[in-house]
């Protein structure tokens, strides 16, 4: 990545020299098909930029990153591409008050999905396109301005392969054999976006009548590669999106602003989905090729909202840098959810909140690369990898916790006249603040500093004081704060006391709302009370904060947490044990235990298959390596009688199967797999499609069970781009040095493969059950990402340093590899030291656990 950064302070004084009045970009894709000619394949690129600066004779820069460029002018005047352009920016001197930049260049397309993707499909040979920017890969299709603030409106024009269809933020027609696209509002250049191929597309209408009067008529659209159309269910999508749509309407006050939507699920995607205006873009491994669960459903439905928050939150009103990133992320984060619970079928979306994303925000919090919600980010490498728990999830969570604080009524009216005074403008935090004060009367200030500008995570304790007749004399809440982070927070919470029901549920008797600040709050209101055998210090989950538990209630939900009558209630004392067994409180091996007997009658599923996740971690990472077969033993016969006892046809049946393949260790497992792949077994209801048959076939491929052969059988009998990526990691994970050595060399030594499947190869890799034999490559991992980080883009060069640490080489001695390393690459690109500390972190914390379990030494069930 030599040469592609742009740091903070580049950025800053460029917008103060700049103003840029328009784009028009001509695109011509035709390259797109027929044989390549050995070199890296290209299209041109050609774009006009109107602009202005402040001080006429000051010099500047544009971005591009392209193979070659064919001609410059500036204002006129042709320059030398061979001395104004270095491969990454092209030099302006001497600019006038008003200019015009005219850029002719070659520019490539992509196999890592940053910038103009190229797919071709093995299902029937068709190729497909699409724009994948944020935050900087526009400068890979066109000459920019390659930094949020300075917006433009946007002309597109592409040439397409006779026959395809193109799509862009505007409106199109194809004229001549171009297609010409309606200029949009002023956007920035990482939410533009082009579209280009085949694509079955469905479409729709939607249609409101305004407060003015005025009828606001959205065509809508959604898209996806014909192999995928048989699969594609566009009438849920377009349920959902006029779903949000009258949702955001009703509480935003600002009408849609982009024209039409469009929503297009493409191949071979990095991300979750994309906020383009007009033209959201989806990773298509939404559309469900088999049966799934409605946590699935429930996951498609929050990333269609989340994105239609963007169009206001993002898109309408952008931060001015990357520092205020959680300004869209953390807004879209918790209006996804909001809004799927207000407006649509989901509407126990906080549950999986609590369950699931609050997990990955616990996590990243406590990571030695923790930072405030507000981030200092001081160029573009730092930007790319901050798209993580703190940004999105913590950043929710604070917002949620601020609506407690506020109230909803303040909260919404602050946004609307967010949108209102800062449309298609660049904000700060002080933007978002200043009408928070308004509408809130609060001080948003001292809110700020303690939940935006501060890093880390707080504890909340209960501490239960009974008078002489064993009713509470008095309850308070402790709080307490980390080391490296001592900050301790204004909680606005719920306090919850449970008990049990002559029918053995357990159930809230008393809830009291208080506002915890300090070390230690008295929570009034709840003297008197029966004693409790539960308390939770964050009921209904307003605020952000590690749930501790006293021993009265640790002991309760050991032997009745199935009882917990709540979902919410239930969902958020499993993520106190989990965040107690991460924290090396609980031993691993308790965890394993608790959901094996109290997970089979949770009614979430979304809960329940972040259970399954949780208790296969556990079992991976933090139990005592010494006992790591007898959990294997426990959970697999555990997992495999609640499959044999989940309602045929269910999706908890579905739910259990996929945990059992996914803990399977013995011979009678394999066997089992092997007859429900071959109809010679059979388990009441369960039926095994195509995507349940490749969950099956990797844990044979792992143990050996599945050879090549059984595995290039099962590509014809899937010969589609999802099944190729489903063979490359079950190849990829089979027991032999040789496939090992292969997997590592194609990703590690070539670049030859495409995002979708380095990502395939590396999942493959890595199997819990190969330790030994994967051993050999934690010196040649620590030899290796410097080159990897310099010499490929930053998604794959993310994905390696990731995907590769010998995470279950898990021993001091790796521990000290990392930190030799480290301490050998102080110089080192501060983002892949920030990839390698992280990862540093997380063994760390599990040799912590394991020692923790190690101490326990018990075979867990029924501890005391």
């Amino acid at each position: 990545m030599p040469g592609e950064n742009l740091s903070r302070d580049e950025a800053r004084e460029r917008a103060a020299l700049l103003s840029v009045d328009g784009y028009e970009v001509s695109l011509d894709l035709r390259s797109a098909l027929g044989e390549g000619d050995g070199e890296p394949r290209a299209f041109r690129s050609v774009t006009t930029i109107r602009f202005r600066c402040n001080e006429p004779g000051a010099s500047s820069f544009a971005d591009l990153i392209a193979p070659g460029v064919t001609a410059v002018s500036l204002n006129g005047k042709d320059l030398d591409p061979g001395e104004v352009f270095d491969g990454s920016r092209i030099a302006l001197e001497d600019l006038a008050a008003e200019n015009e930049l005219i850029v002719d260049a070659q520019c490539a397309y992509s196999r890592t999905g940053e910038g103009l993707h190229r797919f071709v499909d093995p299902e029937d040979g068709e190729v497909y396109l699409y724009t994948q920017y944020e935050p900087a890969d526009a400068r890979r299709v066109f000459a920019n301005f390659e930094q949020p603030d300075l917006k433009a409106p946007f002309r597109f024009e592409v040439r397409a392969p006779e026959g395809w269809t193109v799509w862009s933020n505007g409106e199109g027609e194809l004229a001549d054999g171009v297609w010409r696209f309606a200029e949009t509002k002023p956007i920035s250049t990482y939410i533009t976006c082009v579209v280009a191929g085949p694509y079955h597309y469905a479409t729709d209408s939607y249609e409101r009548v305004l407060e003015d009067g005025t009828r606001l008529e959205i065509p809508l659209g959604a898209m996806c590669r014909k192999g995928l159309a048989p699969y594609f269910e566009a009438d849920d999508v377009f349920l959902v999106t006029k779903q949000g749509l009258d949702f955001f309407h009703d509480h935003f006050d600002y009408p849609y602003p982009f024209g039409k939507y469009d929503q297009a699920f493409v191949p071979e995607y990095n991300l979750g989905a994309m906020e383009n205006p007009g033209l959201v873009t989806f990773r298509e491994e939404y559309i469900f090729r088999g049966k799934v669960t409605q946590a699935s459903y429930e996951a498609r439905a929050n990333v269609i909202l989340h994105e239609m928050a963007h169009m206001w939150f993002g898109d309408l009103v952008t931060m001015e840098w990357w520092d205020d990133l959680w300004l869209k992320e953390s807004f879209a984060d918790f209006m996804g959810t909001f809004a799927n619970v207000g407006a649509t079928r989901f509407t126990n979306a906080w549950v999986t909140f609590a369950n699931r994303r609050k997990a990955w925000a616990y996590r990243a919090d406590q990571l030695p690369s923790t930072h405030p919600i507000t981030a200092d980010i001081r160029d573009l490498q730092d930007a790319k990898l901050n798209f993580d728990g703190i940004t999105y999830a913590k950043g929710a969570s604070v917002l949620k916790q601020l609506v407690a604080y506020v109230g909803q009524d303040a909260f919404l009216e602050g946004a609307r006249r967010y949108f209102k005074r800062n449309a298609y403008g660049n904000t700060r935090l002080g933007d978002l603040l200043s009408v928070l004060e308004e509408t809130s009367g609060r001080d948003m200030a001292a809110w700020s500093r303690s939940w935006l500008q501060t890093a880390g995570l707080n504890s909340l304790t209960p501490q239960v004081l009974l008078d002489a007749e064993g009713r509470v004399a008095e309850l308070a809440v402790l709080q307490e704060a980390p080391e490296t982070h001592p900050q301790l927070r204004p909680h606005r919470v719920a306090v919850g006391l449970y008990r049990r029901t002559p029918d053995g549920a357990l159930e809230r008797y008393a809830r009291v709302e208080a506002d915890v600040d300090g070390p230690r709050t008295v929570v009034p209101g709840l003297a008197g009370a029966q004693a409790p055998e539960l308390v939770l210090v964050n009921d209904d989950d307003l605020t952000y904060c590690k749930i501790r538990l006293d021993e009265i209630s640790l002991a309760t939900l050991r032997d009745h947490l199935g009882a917990v009558a709540d979902p919410l209630a239930r969902a958020l004392c499993w993520s106190a044990l989990w965040n107690m067994t991460r924290d090396a409180l609980l031993p691993a091996r308790d965890f394993v235990d608790l959901v094996l007997r109290h997970s089979g009658p949770e009614s979430d599923i979304g809960v329940l298959q972040m259970l399954h996740a949780w208790a296969g971690s556990a079992l991976v990472h933090y139990v005592a390596p010494e006992w790591r077969a007898t959990g294997e033993r426990l959970l697999a016969d555990g997992v495999l009688a609640e499959l044999r006892q989940a309602e045929p046809g269910s999706e908890r049946q579905l739910a259990w199967a996929r945990f059992f393949a996914r803990v399977a260790s013995a011979a009678p497992d394999f066997q089992l797999l092997q007859g429900l792949l071959e109809g010679t077994a059979k388990i009441d209801g369960l039926e095994v499609d195509q995507e349940l048959r490749w969950d099956f076939l990797e844990p044979l491929a792992a143990h050996g069970v599945a050879d090549e052969a059984a595995l290039a059988a099962e590509l014809a009998r899937d010969d589609t781009a999802s099944g190729k990526r489903h063979q490359v990691r079950c190849l990829a994970a089979r027991p032999s040095a040789a496939v090992k050595a292969q997997a590592w060399a194609q990703v590690v030594e070539s670049d030859a493969l495409s995002n979708a499947l380095v990502e395939a190869t590396i999942a493959g890799f890595a199997q819990p059950s190969q330790r030994e034999l994967t051993a050999p490559y934690t010196e040649k991992y620590f030899a290796a990402i410097e080159r990897v980080w310099a010499d490929r883009s930053i998604q794959i060069g993310m994905d390696v340093v990731s995907g590769l640490f010998p995470s279950l080489q898990d021993s001091q001695e790796t521990l000290d590899a990392a930190d030799a390393w480290l301490e050998a690459h102080a110089d080192a690109a501060p983002a892949l030291r920030r990839l390698v500390l992280e990862a540093r972190d997380d063994l760390a914390r599990a040799l912590r656990a394991q020692a923790c379990d190690a101490a326990a030494s018990g075979p867990a069930l029924g501890r005391p």
